[in-house]
C-alpha cells in the first residue's frame, strides 16, 4: 500500500474544491495518517467549513460539525442521558462527537468548561457520560478553528488543550489568480459530485499503523529532542513544548516521510515540520513580545542555532 500515491490522490481531490493550498492541505493529511487533531487559526470567509466537507468526502469519513457558542453546554458537544417514557428507562442521545471527523467551527467562542469537554475526546478517544465510558469512532479527527482577529466574546484555549493539537495552520487569503480561478470554477456553487472518494475508516486506520513502521534514526531522534529542550530554556519563552509537543514533532515527521515515498525520517521532514506542529505551544515572554517576538520567530532562531545531524538518502 503505496501512501506516497493514496495521499497525491487524496490532495488532488481535495485541490477540486479548496484552490491554490496545497501545502495547507498535505500538513492535514499529514495530521490524518499521525492520527492528530488540527487547529486552524483563520479568518472568516476562507473555506474551513468547505475544506472539511471535502476531506470528509475524499476520506471516506462521517462529519459532523459543531458552531461553538457562549451558550453551548459540555451535553451539546458528548451527549446525554434521557428518559424514554415509553419505555421507562434512560437512553444515550449520543453528541456531535461520535464521528469520525469532528468541525468544532470558532472554538473560542465557548466557555472554558464547554471547551475542556473536548479534552477526553481529543486524548483518549472516548467520552464518559453519567459515568460510563463510551468509545469514539476510529479515526477520530478534530479539526478546530478559530478567529484569530475578534476577542469580543471569545475565551482563550487553555495551554493543556492547545497542546493536544497536533499541528496549527492557516489557510489564508487566496492570491489573485487562485482566487479568479475559485470564481471560475466555483463562483455559483461548489460541485461536491466532482469529489470522488480515496479512502474509507478502514484504509485510514491501516495508513496510520503502516506510518508508524517508518523508521527514525536515533541522531535524529536527538535532533526533535534538541529542538523541544532548546524552547524550554529560551529566554524569550516562559513556556516551552511539553513532551507531548516532541511525540507530535515525531509522529507527524514520519507521516510526512511516508507522504514523500521514504521509509525515513530526515532532518528536513522535522524542519518542514516544526512551526506548524511546535509555534502553537509556546508562550513568549512579556518582554519579547513587546519586542515583536512570536513564538513562530523564536523557533525560527532555534532551529538556525541547533546543529542538524547529516541526513541519508534512498526511497521505498
Amino acid at each position: 500500500m503505496e501512501i506516497q500515491g493514496l495521499t497525491a490522490r487524496m490532495t488532488a481531490e481535495t485541490e477540486k474544491i479548496i484552490v491554490g493550498k496545497t501545502h495547507q492541505i498535505r500538513l492535514i493529511l499529514t495530521a490524518v495518517l499521525a492520527d492528530g487533531h488540527i487547529l486552524l487559526d483563520d479568518l472568516p470567509g476562507v473555506g474551513k467549513t468547505t475544506l472539511v466537507k471535502t476531506f470528509s468526502k475524499v476520506l471516506g469519513c462521517d462529519s459532523r460539525r459543531i458552531q461553538f457558542t457562549p451558550d453551548l453546554l459540555p451535553s451539546d458537544i458528548v451527549g446525554m442521558r434521557i428518559y424514554d417514557q415509553k419505555k421507562g428507562e434512560f437512553q444515550l442521545l449520543e453528541g456531535p462527537v461520535m464521528t469520525n471527523l469532528l468541525l468544532a467551527d470558532e472554538i473560542n467562542r465557548a466557555i472554558p468548561r464547554t471547551q475542556s469537554a473536548l479534552l477526553e475526546s481529543m486524548e483518549e478517544r472516548q467520552v464518559t457520560i453519567d459515568g460510563e465510558t463510551h468509545p469514539l469512532p476510529t479515526p477520530f479527527i478534530v479539526m478546530a478553528t478559530q478567529n484569530p482577529v475578534e476577542s469580543e466574546s471569545t475565551f482563550r484555549l487553555p495551554a493543556a488543550q492547545m497542546d493536544r493539537f497536533l499541528l496549527r495552520l492557516s489557510l489564508g487569503y487566496p492570491q489573485a489568480q487562485e482566487e479568479l480561478a475559485m470564481l471560475q470554477n466555483l463562483g455559483d456553487s461548489i460541485p461536491m459530485d466532482k469529489v470522488e472518494r480515496v479512502a474509507d475508516p478502514e484504509l485510514l486506520c491501516q495508513l496510520q499503523k503502516q506510518v508508524q513502521q517508518v523508521d527514525i534514526s536515533p541522531m535524529v531522534a536527538e535532533y526533535i529532542v534538541a529542538l523541544t529542550q532548546g524552547t524550554r530554556s529560551h529566554p524569550q519563552l516562559r513556556m516551552g513544548a511539553s513532551p507531548r509537543g516532541s511525540r507530535a514533532l515525531y509522529k507527524a515527521s514520519k507521516a510526512w516521510a511516508a507522504m514523500e515515498g521514504r521509509t525515513f525520517v530526515t532532518p528536513d521532514d522535522v524542519q518542514t515540520l516544526a512551526e506548524p506542529v511546535l509555534a502553537h505551544r509556546l508562550l513568549p515572554t512579556n518582554e519579547a513580545r513587546v519586542a515583536g517576538a512570536t513564538s513562530a520567530s523564536i523557533l525560527a532562531d532555534l532551529l538556525d542555532r541547533t546543529p542538524v545531524p547529516p541526513s541519508r538518502e534512498g526511497r521505498f
